[in-house]
């Protein structure tokens, strides 16, 4: 299979094609993030790079059996400005549509946010497919509520997996590393005990994403691609001094302490996790863990750039499901070359 990804970052869309068995005889990639690439290369370096999506007509591929591509997305989401496509960015959305004009793919996928009606409607006609909602809440522990356009066949919603916060955390950080994502701690913050069964603690300073502690005990929210080098836009804040069924309780007398230590994992309750100490920050790879990519994939970049392209990125699992349905397709054409077995499509 030949594979076209425009707007590849990191290639989450190679991640899921290999996790759903899918062989591939070339990746060509278009993206421009240096940091994206080096991280992409450093993984898959037989990717063939293309560089900017707006020079595709300069591009001589071969016959493209996929395009695959996440448009950029800020002027569409309901957390931005919603500009749709008067922004910039989201106008790149027409050069996936001349691409898929042009190479004639016999399948495609593109993945969006959540949006207005009225630009889900125009993206739905000009790609002729109804699109799929699926929140990656199902196949992990973050909450990324998604739409996905695709002729791939027999596509649903995965089943949901069960997995939390308190499932993808890193226990084996040393001492040292861990102070790296020490939040401090300060007298702003604020508990909300009535919202502890949403999995929202409270807030330092003000109530913005930015600023949210959440329990391990829920899902996160949805990571962000303009996170910046601390991942705090993300409100990526965890905290767990009390376990679901002990919400009114406190550990030692407390419910948050003012101590030096990082908080510790023990197996004190039914749930087998349980988190006590400072709040921090989740890592770059409990990061790549909410995003179903390999612990440490994105090791070879600064947490900063780690941050930002995973926010930027594909949840694989979600991807790789939906591709699953490509083995379905080739299985129909093979039925279908044969003298006395017809396909049912």
């Amino acid at each position: 299979m030949n594979v076209l990804s425009l707007f590849d970052g990191m290639s989450c869309g190679r991640i899921a094609l290999e996790r759903a068995g899918i062989q591939v005889t070339n990746y060509f990639a278009s993206e421009i993030d240096k940091h994206a690439i080096k991280v992409a290369m450093h993984n898959y370096p037989d990717t063939q790079q293309l560089g900017d999506v707006t020079k595709w007509r300069e591009w001589n591929l071969p016959k493209i059996d996929l395009l695959i591509g996440g448009s950029p997305c800020q002027g569409f989401s309901f957390a931005g400005k919603q500009l749709a496509f008067d922004d910039p960015r989201s106008k790149l959305f027409f050069e996936f549509v001349e691409c898929l004009k042009h190479f004639k793919p016999k399948h495609f996928l593109l993945e969006n946010v959540r949006m207005k009606k009225e630009h889900l409607q125009v993206i739905t006609d000009m790609l002729g497919v109804e699109p799929i909602r699926i929140n990656s809440n199902l196949v992990s522990a973050q909450n990324r509520d998604r739409y996905y356009w695709t002729n791939i066949p027999d596509v649903n919603r995965p089943i949901d997996r069960g997995v939390y916060l308190k499932d993808i955390i890193q226990t084996d950080l040393p001492e040292h590393e861990a102070k790296n994502y020490i939040v401090p701690f300060d007298k702003t913050l604020r508990i909300l005990d009535k919202e502890v069964e949403r999995g929202k603690v409270g807030w330092f300073r003000q109530d913005s994403q930015a600023n949210r502690v959440y329990y391990i005990h829920g899902k996160a929210v949805t990571l962000c691609g303009d996170s910046g080098g601390g991942a705090a836009k993300m409100g990526q804040y965890l905290f767990g001094c009390i376990t679901p069924d002990r919400v009114e309780k406190g550990q030692n007398g407390q419910r948050f302490s003012s101590g030096d230590k990082f908080y510790t994992l023990t197996a004190q309750d039914k749930h087998g996790v349980l988190v006590e100490g400072y709040i921090r920050k989740l890592t770059p790879v409990e990061c790549e863990r909410l995003q179903t990519v390999p612990d440490n994939y994105t090791s070879c970049a600064t947490d900063a750039q780690r941050y930002k392209m995973l926010g930027n990125g594909w949840t694989v699992d979600v991807v790789a499901h939906i591709f699953s349905g490509l083995s379905v397709a080739a299985g129909h054409a093979v039925l279908a070359c044969g003298e006395t077995v017809q396909s049912d499509r």
